[in-house]
């Protein structure tokens, strides 16, 4: 069900309503078509009530502000049937701090009776958080803890291209050059070149140009089966400056919400490999990748063999696929180095599962 009112280009709200499996789902809008609240409710045994089981509200700073955008402020609650809520509050964004705390909760504020037909309020969902949730908000020093940001990380990659540095696993070694990638399009895709439905798990906003691909080498010691070199992480450098913060580069319908301490979204693989490449071009590079591999191909020279993997000149498409060897199938995490101003200052893939950076 779409609400909507005259005079207005974007929808008040929608309602997705399956009783048959018991959930019924509500966004409300603002006038600039942007999602500012959501709900989540689920029809109880009884049939007669709704578990309001979720709630979520944006504050969007301005019109200019894009939908989802990771610096805009939200209120999440997570409530049970049990009479508790999680709530979780980051008035920065995802890049700040959050504020949580488990709460008790008034009956009243758990159930909603279930509506007949046509017995439906006239709005989907409030854009503004219940009275017992604001109340919460504005005494913060009762019962809550800080929790740090979970888009950023506190791992340094630069250690994995610093020759000498001593990790728990080895010694680091000279990076090693993997050929260029030209990005016309100033977005870069990162994902399975061999999985998935053609569009990329995971894009990064960079500027127009042709940039370096490196390896990151450790010689790894082995009592049993003495030293050998590995490739841990792979880099495209976008410019030459100090990295300031590392943050998690998400995927579309991700959310740090939704992420657990220790947890990360990235790109899936059921082909233990991932790829630098053109978002704009995306398939159209996948496709020459998969000629290029036919054997026999007349396209087979357009693949040069790197110590990360392989390269594949994309010729006249004006940009390159810059394929890598993961340490297996399974979700691999991409991060990306920002420099003091915010500037994307490189994307890195660790490539190994059992890298210790912390340690």
């Amino acid at each position: 069900m779409v609400y909507r009112t005259p005079g207005r280009e974007v929808p008040l709200g929608v309602r997705m309503v399956a009783w048959r499996a018991g959930t019924v789902d509500a966004w409300a809008y603002d006038e600039h078509g942007r999602r500012t609240a959501e709900a989540e409710l689920r029809l109880r045994d009884d049939g007669g009530r709704l578990l309001v089981r979720r709630l979520l509200v944006r504050h969007y700073p301005d019109g200019r502000t894009g939908e989802f955008d990771v610096d805009c402020p939200r209120t999440a609650v997570d409530l049970s049937a049990g009479g508790t809520a999680r709530i979780s509050h980051q008035p920065e964004g995802m890049r700040g701090a959050s504020l949580e705390a488990k709460v008790a909760v008034a009956e009243e504020h758990l159930w909603t009776a279930r509506p007949d037909f046509g017995d439906w309020p006239a709005f989907p969902v409030a854009d503004t958080l219940p009275v017992w949730v604001a109340a919460r908000l504005g005494a913060p020093e009762s019962g809550w803890r800080r929790e740090p940001s979970r888009l950023l990380g506190s791992t340094d990659f630069d250690r994995l291209f610093r020759p000498g540095t001593r990790l728990s696993v080895g010694t680091v070694l000279d990076p090693v050059p993997c050929g260029s990638l030209r990005v016309p399009s100033g977005v870069l895709a990162v994902d399975c070149p061999q999985s998935g439905d053609g569009a990329p798990g995971i894009t990064v906003a960079v500027p127009p140009g042709t940039y370096p691909v490196r390896a990151a080498l450790v010689e790894v010691a082995h009592r049993r089966y003495g030293s050998h070199e590995e490739v841990v992480a792979v880099r495209l450098q976008i410019c030459d400056v100090p990295v300031a913060a590392w943050e998690m580069a998400l995927g579309p319908g991700q959310d740090t919400l939704g992420l657990r301490a220790g947890e990360a979204f990235g790109f899936g693989t059921d082909g233990a490999a991932g790829a630098f490449g053109d978002a704009g071009l995306w398939q159209d590079l996948r496709d020459r990748l998969e000629r290029a591999n036919r054997q026999g191909s007349p396209e087979a020279d357009k693949l040069t063999a790197s110590l990360a993997g392989v390269h594949l000149d994309g010729g006249s498409l004006g940009a390159d696929l810059a394929v890598f060897y993961t340490g297996g199938d399974g979700v691999h995490p991409v991060w990306v180095g920002r420099s003091a101003s915010g500037d994307v200052v490189c994307v890195d893939v660790p490539t190994a599962f059992d890298l210790n950076l912390d340690a």
